[in-house]
């Protein structure tokens, strides 16, 4: 029982504190590259309408959050979760490509940056950090 609540913890936890990093890479990324001037970039509308104001560079610091966002959130799932690493990081790393995909029909974007976003955003984020849990712990135990 007590790992069953760590588990779901590890999901709950590794969920929230992604969309945190998430968000704060976009608050960072729009400081560093803003968006063309008289785009509302909180108003999907207003995005539509000049979408082709928005260069290659406007789309880096979303793929970083994404990218960032999930294998953070998949980190602390796995940490949460210190029996069933696996179980924790890809319900969130799931959970992160089903918003990538709700994304993609809300916000316009160009197909490249859309394959790029959920080819590698989300599962390979998670499989990652999957595999830097599995060093850590490798390198712990072996520190003993």
């Amino acid at each position: 029982m007590k790992s069953f609540l760590r588990l779901v913890l590890g999901i709950v936890a590794g969920a929230a504190g992604g969309s945190i990093v998430n968000l704060g890479l976009i608050i960072v990324g729009s400081e560093i590259i803003p968006a063309p001037s008289g785009v509302d970039v909180t108003d999907p509308d207003s995005i539509s309408a000049a979408a082709d104001l928005f260069g290659p560079q406007h789309f880096i610091f979303p793929f970083v959050a994404h990218a960032g966002g999930t294998l953070a959130g998949c980190l602390i799932a796995c940490l949460v979760a210190v029996r069933q690493p696996r179980m924790a990081a890809l319900p969130v790393g799931c959970l992160f490509l089903l918003g990538g995909i709700a994304n993609a029909f809300m916000i316009p974007a160009p197909v490249w940056f859309l394959v790029l976003d959920l080819g590698l955003a989300y599962i390979p984020m998670a499989l990652l950090a999957l595999w830097i849990h599995q060093r850590l712990l490798t390198e712990a135990r072996s520190s003993q």
